[in-house]
């Protein structure tokens, strides 16, 4: 038995308690405990109808966690302290799972490769083991045209894979929906870019290239074609999108540059989705090792 205990505050009370496993076969991350093989029901209304809000969540190196919510003027609110205990963590996102644009909780990998999720206000789960061999993981909502949010995960090779979300934090077995993701040093997305009412991610490659996928909703192939969409971006250490930041309907991006934090408003065109930077935080930002 492990138990990992994380004293919390505010949006993330919790204990975890998970169960440990020997580890799995390299090639093979357990899905979620109890998972069914089916996928989940396709959604009777879109998940990307209603642009995601989140509050934007930091985790600094003590482990211990920030919330910064949209301030309804463009930028974010000033910190609040959201809990403790964040230590022997390597990768956290939020998901939301009622296509009403808040954030239910969040999945985060421990250093031992165990998978769990968090529901605010609430206990964790773990929901897999094993998932040390991907070299990043995001959330970008619901991608495979079910109710819930998904997870992408790209393996050291570059293949990309899919975990269909079931709503509760448990999430299917993985189905491969692309290789060569190994060129993108950042992965983000959170609603839709183009007004189609499809999510969409944008990936940055090492030359600091910006390319679109813009959602097709196909579980097994869930991005059209890329698209090239800016240069210059090696300027940032971290792209995040927690969607809409400036509450106008439209998902933005969120950029670190250092110590400082820039806004890219969207605009729901395809062709140039980002209006120019704002300079949203001026300083301290590289203090935190998470920003989700």
């Amino acid at each position: 038995m492990r138990i990992a205990a994380r004293a919390a505050a505010a949006a993330l009370t919790a204990a975890l308690v998970a169960t440990g496993t020997s580890a799995v076969a390299a090639d093979a991350p357990q899905p979620s405990l109890g998972a069914a093989a089916d996928q989940p029901a396709a959604a009777t209304t879109s998940a990307a109808a209603v642009t995601p809000s989140f509050a934007l969540y930091a985790v600094n190196s003590a482990g211990t966690a920030y919330s910064y919510a949209p301030n309804g003027k463009g930028g974010l609110t000033a910190r609040t302290n959201s809990g403790s205990g964040w230590v022997g963590v390597t990768a956290m996102m939020q998901v939301g799972h009622q296509a009403d644009g808040e954030s239910d909780g969040l999945w985060f990998r421990e250093d031992n490769g165990d998978m769990g999720y968090l529901k605010f206000d609430s206990s964790a789960i773990k929901i897999g083991y094993g998932w040390n061999i991907y070299n990043k993981i995001v959330s970008p909502g619901q991608i495979g045209g079910a109710a819930a949010g998904d997870i992408l995960a790209r393996a050291t090779n570059g293949d990309l894979f899919v975990y269909l979300g079931y709503g509760d934090g448990k999430v299917t077995k993985r189905i491969k929906v692309g290789y060569g993701w190994d060129i993108y040093s950042e992965i983000a997305g959170n609603g839709d870019l183009n007004g189609d009412g499809k999510n969409d991610v944008v990936a940055r490659d090492k030359a600091g290239v910006l390319w679109l996928y813009k959602g097709t909703g196909s579980q097994t192939a869930p991005f059209a074609k890329r698209t090239q969409i800016g240069s210059g971006w090696n300027q940032y250490n971290r792209l995040v999108s927690t969607g809409d930041v400036d509450l106008d309907g439209k998902t933005d991006l969120i950029a670190r540059k250092g110590g400082e934090l820039y806004l890219y408003k969207g605009t729901g065109n395809a062709t140039a989705p980002y209006k120019a930077k704002v300079l949203i935080g001026t300083s301290g930002w590289d203090s935190y090792k998470f920003l989700f």
